[in-house]
């Protein structure tokens, strides 16, 4: 089991960047794939990009390729998120979510056992 911890999120104008932390407990951290998901008001929790144990393989939505890199430490069993060119309708609650790697990258949310509380984004104009 893991339990996860998000940090990192904040008030931004469009153009700016934050960086995502997601700390994890336990032993086993490098087992995992991790996710990051977001959610905004009144839409369903959506994918936006996820990572393998080994972060050798990383997965995007479309709508944040090229601004977005997902990445890990297992050393200190952390997963971030740099978001770069941020845009207001990247506004949205962010969660991390985390996996048992089974050598597929999942982007659905039910595919995922474990997740965070999230963290705020909000991105003015």
């Amino acid at each position: 089991q893991v339990q996860l911890v998000e940090s990192g999120g904040g008030l931004v104008q469009a153009g700016g960047s934050l960086r995502l932390s997601c700390a994890a407990s336990g032993r086993t951290f490098s087992s995992y794939a991790m996710g990051w998901f977001r959610q905004a008001p009144g839409k369903e929790r959506e994918f936006v990009a996820a990572l393998s144990w080994s972060g050798g393989n990383t997965y995007y939505t479309d709508s944040v390729k090229g601004r977005f890199t997902i990445s890990r430490d297992n050393a200190k069993n952390t997963v971030y998120l740099q978001m770069n060119s941020l845009k207001p309708e990247d506004t949205a609650v962010y969660y991390c979510a985390a996996r048992i790697d089974s050598g597929i990258i999942y982007s659905l949310p039910r595919n995922y056992a474990y997740w965070g509380q999230g963290t705020q984004v909000t991105v003015s104009s």
